[in-house]
């Protein structure tokens, strides 16, 4: 069977688990077999019942206790911990009949985007069909130095994991209306954002420096808690696999 490993990535609060569970509800309502795999230790409770769960080898508290370090500590320890523990991710994964495979990260992104282990993950699974679901918190995004500072944190994880991205601006219904146009409005025409960074010397210097790698690409607006935009987030997935479309191009 030919899967989609879909990894939700984002800021700590941007929404990650809540989506996790929004788009596997939406996927199931389509009748599209789909798991979710938990990848955060420290997890104390969830949204959804995971397929796949993390926590069956180790937990934050565990780590903590074996290793005498302090949850910071135990954060770093439990991220690496999970290269481990791959073959056994892909051995319970193997057994379901899904197409998709949605896994919610670890809360502090770089736990993530930054380790070895991440790496080793995507590699064991198959890093060919694997993708980035990026999550821009709306409250960050709605200043434009705030949505400059989460496009440079989406084009690290891009070129960190070296994965397809489909950014999406998360929780859109705390947003008003006229804020969510003018934030995708940025993510379509970055001239609009510039016009707004004026006089922001050191970010003005990374708007162009995003801009010439292009790195702006159009936000799509959702919401797991009405459901709004997950019918997008399918056909993005869709597109990167299925498109035509050149990979490298998609990647960078």
């Amino acid at each position: 069977m030919d899967r989609i490993y879909i990894y939700m990535i984002g800021t700590a609060g941007s929404g990650k688990t809540y989506l996790t569970q929004a788009f596997s509800d939406w996927l199931s309502f389509k009748r599209l077999n789909n798991i979710i795999v938990n990848l955060d230790p420290g997890a104390e409770t969830l949204p959804y019942s995971p397929d796949v769960d993390v926590r069956e080898w180790f937990t934050l508290e565990d780590i903590m206790l074996n290793y005498g370090v302090g949850p910071n500590g135990a954060q770093i320890i439990g991220a690496d911990l999970i290269s481990t523990r791959a073959i056994d991710i892909k051995d319970e994964i193997e057994q379901y009949d899904a197409e998709y495979i949605i896994i919610d990260t670890p809360g502090q992104m770089e736990l993530f985007t930054l380790r070895r282990s991440s790496e080793v993950l995507i590699d064991l699974l198959d890093r060919k069909r694997s993708m980035i679901v990026y999550l821009f918190d709306p409250v960050v995004s709605k200043t434009p130095s705030g949505f400059l500072s989460l496009l440079f944190m989406s084009a690290s994880s891009v070129f960190r994991l070296k994965l397809p991205q489909i950014p999406v601006l998360s929780k859109v219904d705390i947003l008003e209306e006229e804020e969510v146009e003018r934030v995708v409005n940025w993510s379509n025409d970055p001239d609009e954002l510039y016009d707004e960074l004026s006089g922001e010397g050191l970010s003005i210097e990374l708007f162009h420096m995003l801009r010439d790698a292009g790195i702006f690409r159009p936000l799509i607006p959702v919401s797991a808690e009405t459901g709004y935009g997950m019918d997008d987030i399918y056909d993005g997935i869709q597109e990167v696999f299925y498109g035509g479309e050149d990979m490298e191009r998609l990647i960078f």
